[in-house]
């Protein structure tokens, strides 16, 4: 069993930035897939980004350039730094892990409790 919690978010001016964790509990952090995933309202969940446990990340094409993923083992931390925010990035944001992978598609078991993320322009 895992337990992620987040933290950071809020309310940031376009063009801000904003850095989330999530502190995760167990022992085996870094054979885990850890992965940002955000719903606005009215719209279905979309991937963010995800950090491999082999080190390699991926980006959604919207946030590529702008977003950071990144991971300290040591600290069970997964961090999204979010720079150059834009209005369109408000959201709830949501970590995620899993050791679920198929075809390259990470299958979550374990969720964090969402933190808003509010863009105003």
């Amino acid at each position: 069993q895992v337990q992620l919690v987040q933290s950071g978010g809020g309310l940031v001016q376009a063009g801000g930035s904003l850095r989330l964790s999530c502190a995760a509990s167990g022992r085996t952090f870094s054979s885990y897939a850890m992965g940002w995933v955000r719903q606005a309202p009215g719209k279905e969940r979309e991937f963010v980004a995800i950090s491999w446990s082999g080190g390699s990340t991926a980006y959604a094409d919207s946030v590529k350039g702008r977003f950071t993923i990144s991971r300290d083992n040591a600290k069970n931390t997964v961090y999204l730094q979010m720079n150059s925010l834009k209005p369109e990035d408000t959201a709830v944001y949501y970590c995620a892990a899993t050791k679920r992978v198929d075809l390259g598609v990470p299958h979550y078991d374990y969720w964090g409790q969402g933190t808003q993320v509010t863009v105003s322009s």
